[in-house]
């Protein structure tokens, strides 16, 4: 499979799965009410779900997973967050919804060797962005799709 191919087929993955923590269900380029009031609780404007599982967006075996998440727990234990579950077609893994500015998410996010973060804000659908690993390009946002 080409670069491209593969790069499309995981964009597809991510618009269609189910970013949940806390009982609240949030979908790239959809806004949730359930969103809103689970960062108000946090305390936050604005927040992201990050994950420390499957780095460079490949499969790993589930005991090393948990191992990474504890991990990014450990970095986390300062900020405000809540545990949760990215459930696609036949796949899960567990993420943290972490309140606070993207752009040191993003960070956190490349600590861990993440391809993307799905960004929540009150009032606004969530948005995918994807991380970029060569010299010195920004973090990508990808635009919100109905």
């Amino acid at each position: 499979m080409s670069a491209a191919a593969a790069t499309a087929r995981l964009l597809r993955a991510w618009r269609a799965t189910e970013y949940e923590a806390e009982g609240t269900v949030a979908r790239i380029g959809r806004r949730s009410a359930a969103v809103d009031r689970l960062l108000r609780r946090l305390g936050a404007r604005q927040g992201a779900f990050v994950s420390a599982w499957n780095p460079w967006a490949r499969r790993f075996p589930p005991g090393l997973n948990e191992r990474r998440h504890a991990a990014l727990r450990a970095v986390a234990r300062r900020l405000r967050f809540a545990e949760g579950w990215g459930r696609g077609r036949g796949w899960a893994e567990r993420h943290l919804l972490i309140a606070g500015d993207p752009r040191r998410l993003v960070v956190l996010a490349r600590r861990f060797r993440q391809r993307g973060i799905v960004v929540v804000q009150r009032g606004a659908p969530a948005r995918l962005v994807l991380l970029d690993y060569g010299p010195p390009a920004p973090a990508q946002e990808i635009s919100p799709v109905s």
